[in-house]
């Protein structure tokens, strides 16, 4: 028996050993596959614009950009080509681990979070983080912004830099939206890398550069057991700054200055991961967030509620005119997504209609469910039998009177349970409207997944608080459909 037992062990302890030197073997033929593979496949998003990685205007299945240059000449330099993969910007980190591409390469600045999390390579551009406010704001700094909205992106070394100062942080997806929400005086400042604030912030007249508030580098980010990987590609990073290539492709698109000399002998050291649980006061925000959600989702629907109304006795009983508008406006809305007309109306009406953020999260859901309550209403009034309509006209009743009194008390309870429904659906919907900047529940999720590096415990939270504000409707759903359904005969 104890010879099995021995036996057994050295045969566990041999796997264990062999398994450990496959995973590290595994780990260190990265560079091997990749050669193997043929394609160094890089992670970008091409959201992040001009002159990182976007669109050719001439041909549109094309990428170009000073990122889509470094990543043909890494790849040539490694014997394989170059594949693009889209990814947001915010999830890179996580696309990386997850496998999905080799390496990222998309204004990816350095930070201590993303060395605990990530490998570096040595950097290829260093850069500036620009402070800009509109041209009459005496601002010179962002001890002058103490307690104003500034904009910045999430994930950013910029949103670390606001973080730190007295300042109420606006968190955005795109390098253009909030210098749009400046310039309408919806924002008190924005800070960003010197290239985005250069293309995006200054080319506006309206604007002006206020003060450079740090300083920071671009690498390639890659998972850490990428050791072969890594050592390639500082080697060809090394290489382009030395035979010039690197010089040059920066030159091309007006990056090269004074900063990018000292690159050349530059190395982001690894630092050492550091946990960072999920604490009490996060899960505060997480609450905060639901109300929050909440009160968006309730004003939303009432103003759906009484836009369907109308919507749906305009079709049926308005003139012709009055009916072609309305049919328009549900297929119009409930024909296009829910995120564009969001986008329209807070960005595209801005110059003639600038609202709030909060206000044009509201209307925008809002005025989207309408067209789906004025379906629920349409059919309740179809339900109502037309010969009690008649009977009421033959009373004496004007047609208003016989609406308000017999039409629409049956078609409400006809449609109750379905408004029940839509609102659970509002209820989710409305984690888009973080894209006009309003933090809501899955916003801060998103955040915190940040903070605390990991999207597990975040995810179940946000998720657990979805779930207990929608299981109740659901239930009182089922309620209302199991009391307002007929009786069979």
């Amino acid at each position: 028996m104890t010879s099995r037992v021995l036996a057994a062990l050295v045969t566990v302890a041999l796997a264990l050993m062999a398994a450990g030197g496959w995973v590290q073997s595994r780990a260190d033929d990265s560079l091997e596959q990749v050669r193997a593979r043929g394609r160094l496949r890089w992670g970008g998003d091409v959201q992040g614009g001009e002159p990182y990685a976007f669109q050719d205007p001439n041909d549109g299945a094309q990428l170009v950009g000073f990122e889509v240059e470094i990543a043909a000449s890494l790849a040539q330099r490694l014997g394989v080509r170059a594949e693009f993969v889209q990814n947001d910007w915010s999830n890179l980190i996580p696309s990386l681990e997850r496998g999905d591409f080799d390496i990222i390469l998309n204004g990816l600045e350095v930070t201590a979070a993303r060395r605990a999390r990530i490998a570096f390579s040595r950097p290829y551009y260093a850069f500036t983080e620009t402070l800009i406010v509109r041209r009459e704001d005496p601002a010179h700094g962002l001890a002058d912004l103490r307690g104003q909205r500034v904009g910045t992106l999430s994930g950013s070394l910029a949103f670390d830099i606001l973080n730190a100062a007295d300042v109420e942080v606006v968190l955005y997806e795109g390098v253009e939206e909030p210098y749009l929400d400046l310039e309408q005086g919806r924002l008190r400042g924005v800070v960003l890398d010197n290239i985005i604030a250069d293309r995006y912030g200054l080319s506006r007249p309206g604007l002006r550069a206020a003060a450079t508030v740090g300083e920071g580098v671009y690498a390639v980010g890659l998972r850490p057991g990428d050791t072969s990987l890594l050592h390639a590609v500082d080697e060809a990073i090394g290489a382009m700054q030395q035979d010039g290539a690197l010089r040059a492709i920066l030159a091309r698109w007006n990056l090269w200055n004074d900063r990018q000399q000292s690159l050349a002998a530059t190395l982001v050291a690894p630092a050492a991961a550091r946990g960072r649980g999920f604490t009490a006061t996060q899960l505060l925000l997480f609450v905060r967030g639901a109300a929050f959600t909440v009160v968006i989702s309730t004003l939303a629907m009432l103003l759906a509620v009484v836009g369907g109304l109308a919507l749906s006795v305009s079709r049926r009983y308005g003139g012709s005119g009055l009916r072609t508008a309305a049919a328009l406006y549900v297929e119009v809305f409930r024909g296009t997504p829910l995120l564009l007309q969001l986008y329209v109306l807070y960005y595209g009406l801005a110059p003639v209609l600038t609202l709030k953020p909060l206000t044009a999260a509201i209307v925008g859901l809002g005025m989207n469910y309408a067209a789906y309550e004025a379906e629920l209403y349409r059919a309740g009034m179809q339900a109502v039998p037309v010969g009690q309509t008649e009977a009421a006209l033959s009373l004496g009743m004007s047609r208003a009177l016989s609406l308000r009194r017999i039409v629409l008390p049956q078609a409400l309870r006809i449609a109750l349970p379905g408004i029940a429904n839509d609102f659970i659906a509002l209820l989710k919907d409305s984690s888009l409207v973080s894209v006009i900047t309003v933090v809501e529940l899955t916003k801060q999720m998103t955040i915190t997944a940040v903070d605390v590096r990991g999207w597990m415990v975040p995810g179940l939270v946000c998720a657990a608080l979805y779930l207990g504000m929608s299981y109740p409707l659901s239930r009182l759903a089922r309620r209302l459909e199991r009391r307002l359904s007929p009786v069979p005969s």
